[in-house]
């Protein structure tokens, strides 16, 4: 099973919770291992973050009106993009948000079972 990090502002949390339901979900094309940081690190965070991020498989960070201010969460996306890790932009709603660079030149997702499936299979 894959090893999939999700990256989210902490906004968000709910749709993290929702997307690993869905991995959890009989029905569902697809499943991971959701190895998120599910608690904010009081210290050296980043290294440790980072860490984890390489141990992955690949990440799945969704998108909102949240994340161009979310540091935590570009630092995760960044950090995916410095180790190698295959990362999926996905959205997490309606929101079209303007994303910073250089995240504004990537393309971002529909959330939809067929693009996660498609995407873990590449992994």
């Amino acid at each position: 099973m894959k090893r999939i990090f999700i990256a989210f502002a902490i906004e968000d949390v709910r749709s993290r919770d929702f997307l690993v339901g869905q991995a959890k979900n009989d029905n569902s094309p697809f499943e991971f291992v959701d190895m998120s940081v599910k608690k904010p690190w009081e210290t050296d965070w980043e290294a440790k973050c980072r860490v984890k991020i390489r141990g992955c498989d690949g990440m799945i960070a969704l998108i909102s009106k949240y994340t161009p201010t979310a540091t935590g969460e570009l630092f995760e996306i960044t950090t995916a993009e410095e180790e190698k890790v295959p990362t999926m932009l996905m959205y997490s709603s309606s929101d079209r948000p303007s994303l910073p660079y250089p995240l504004n030149k990537r393309l971002v997702n529909i959330w939809s079972w067929p693009n996660i499936k498609s995407f873990l299979n590449r992994l």
